[in-house]
């Protein structure tokens, strides 16, 4: 008796443990995450079951001993019940297929009907997400029947997972018992005294439910991941929106301006925009070469040229090993307006924005730098969450790079103001 509830105890251990190491796969969360699947993502999740059942099955019949290794009732019906009946029905075929080499027939026919009353099971919920609420603690189901608001559909498909889980176990030992030699393995009989049989029944449910507990973890960390990952999405979205609005109004501004004093300026000024706009609209990514950001930066650098004529001078430094690394888009075209706005336009004889560029082992150090006015260091105090540009750029790299950045900012009022950022040369932080 002692040896049988250590068996049953291995058996349950062991199938957590399995359960746990399955879905280690970025490639397994996903398959779990998805409610309708094509008939190619069925077969892969079949394979996946049999992956993790098939070698209990196999050494079980192969060395006559290790009982707790056979899990391939368990297991057609957890395919069942994650993956519907197609699933489950493939999945205990081949899970039989050890057994009816070893004489045990009635394997392949009720491994196949427990692996489709699982998926039936399974599509018979209202909610898919009722499968993967099942608690295997029987006390937790019974309490929800209470609870106020409670969904008396839920709780019954509940109660009916629990008796369906139950009648497999006795099905297995009907079909097991009167048999010599047995025609389908099973622990224990029915003629078993009743804690032997209490807890064969017992290690059964937790054996699928316990299962089912840890997947569900694991989508709802996913799920939870996914949000949080669209949330910063979103964010992303909305930062880079704010720059396109604000760089083409400051740009008609000029147009309009244009349009009675130089028309023909004006004109070279709306193709040279619209040439910016569709380069952005043709390339949506959020994440571009210094090389193709710097080109960007050239038609705009274009625009205020006219604007500005001889008082605006650019100089850039460009490491040429810094050309391929990938840059947030419009990064640096936000800083350099702020420069020729709030530093240069103020200056009678104009002044010079200075862009450096350089890779230092695997970070990118970039620097906009100009000997406008400058700022006092009460408006340096406040100019992260001061004005469009910079508050929008360091929003925009928290977002891509979390705390893996750094942007500083150093003004003298009459010499001038440097921004400097530096960035990893992969992006750690996927959108």
């Amino acid at each position: 008796m002692e040896q049988y509830l250590i068996t049953l105890f291995v058996k349950t251990g062991l199938v957590a443990a399995l359960a746990s190491f399955g879905v280690r796969s970025a490639a397994v969360k996903r398959m779990l995450q998805r409610e309708e699947r094509t008939l190619a993502q069925r077969v892969r999740l079949t394979l996946w079951f049999t992956t993790m059942f098939l070698p209990g099955v196999t050494t079980r019949v192969i060395t006559g001993n290790y009982p707790a290794l056979d899990m391939g009732v368990e297991g057609s019906m957890l395919a069942g019940l994650t993956g519907g009946y197609v699933c489950g029905w493939l999945t205990g075929m081949i899970l039989s297929i050890p057994a009816m080499l070893n004489g045990e027939i009635l394997a392949l026919p009720f491994f196949s009907i427990v692996g489709v009353a699982g998926g039936l099971l399974r599509d018979s919920a209202s909610d898919r997400e009722d499968i993967w609420r099942f608690s295997p603690f029987p006390d937790v189901n019974i309490y929800r029947i209470f609870q106020p608001g409670r969904d008396f559909q839920s709780a019954l498909l509940h109660a009916y997972f629990a008796l369906a889980v139950l009648a497999v176990e006795f099905l297995r030992q009907a079909l097991g018992t009167p048999f010599q030699p047995p025609r389908l393995f099973t622990m224990g009989k029915l003629g078993d005294s009743a804690p032997m049989l209490a807890g064969l029944y017992v290690s059964t449910y937790f054996c699928i439910t316990l299962p089912l507990k840890v997947w569900s973890n694991t989508r709802a960390e996913a799920k939870v991941e996914e949000q949080r990952r669209l949330l910063l999405q979103a964010r992303l979205e909305a930062l880079s929106s704010q720059i396109n609005p604000h760089f083409l109004f400051n740009t008609l501004n000029s147009v309009s301006t244009l349009i009675r004093l130089d028309p023909e300026q004006a004109r070279t000024m709306v193709m040279r925009l619209a040439r910016i706009m569709r380069k952005r609209l043709q390339s949506p990514d959020h994440f571009t070469p210094l090389r193709d950001e710097m080109d960007f930066l050239d038609d705009y650098l274009s625009i205020e040229r006219v604007r500005f004529g001889e008082k605006l001078r650019v100089v850039k430094r460009i490491d040429p090993a810094a050309g391929d690394m990938a840059v947030p888009s419009m990064l640096l075209q936000p800083l350099v307006e702020n420069s020729i706005k709030h530093g240069i336009s103020s200056k009678v004889e104009g002044g010079t924005v200075t862009l450096t560029a350089r890779r230092v082992a695997d970070r990118l150090l970039l620097e906009v730098e100009d000997d406008g006015v400058g700022m006092s260091e009460a408006d340096l105090a406040v100019v992260f969450s001061k004005g469009i540009g910079v508050s929008n750029v360091r929003g925009r790299l928290e977002v891509l790079y979390g705390r893996d950045y750094r942007m500083n900012i150093e003004s003298r009022e009459g010499r001038g103001t440097r921004i400097e950022i530096e960035v990893p040369e992969s992006v750690p932080r996927r959108t």
